[in-house]
């Protein structure tokens, strides 16, 4: 079972790489692009939108997300592209891993957006529990 594991993690990797040029390729139409230009983007992010340390849901993304963006993105690029691709896949497998720094910056917004979010909403409760506190006393 381990072994079956294994082989679907290196079917999965060499898809990655296959989907990576073709994202680029100008036959593919645009919302395929865009949809495998982010899936690439956050597979070969060095950061994950959950990060790995918080149970269960830090490796969900890797496990589901990453599979089925790039299952999914496969099945919207044209069949001739995506056979063009994994023909030349070998060639960029041999690279090395490219780092998308812009999806890295793209999480990291994110993130900085959901600690502000829960700033607000945190000084939104504090403020209200002060209010009712100052008008009990009066």
């Amino acid at each position: 079972m381990v072994e079956r594991w294994k082989e679907q993690g290196r079917r999965l990797k060499r898809e990655t790489y296959a989907v990576y040029p073709a994202y680029q390729d100008t036959r593919s139409p645009w919302y395929a692009r865009l949809f495998a230009a982010c899936v690439v983007g956050y597979a070969f992010s060095p950061i994950d939108l959950v990060p790995d340390f918080i149970p269960v849901l830090g490796y969900l993304d890797d496990l589901v997300l990453v599979p089925v963006g790039i299952l999914l993105a496969v099945k919207m690029i044209p069949s001739e592209v995506i056979a063009e691709c994994r023909e030349k896949r070998e060639k960029v497998m041999a690279q090395d891993k490219p780092v998308n720094r812009a999806a890295a910056a793209a999480i990291i917004t994110i993130w900085l957006l959901m600690v502000a979010l829960v700033v607000v909403l945190i000084r939104r409760a504090l403020l209200q529990t002060r209010y009712r506190l100052l008008r009990s006393v009066w």
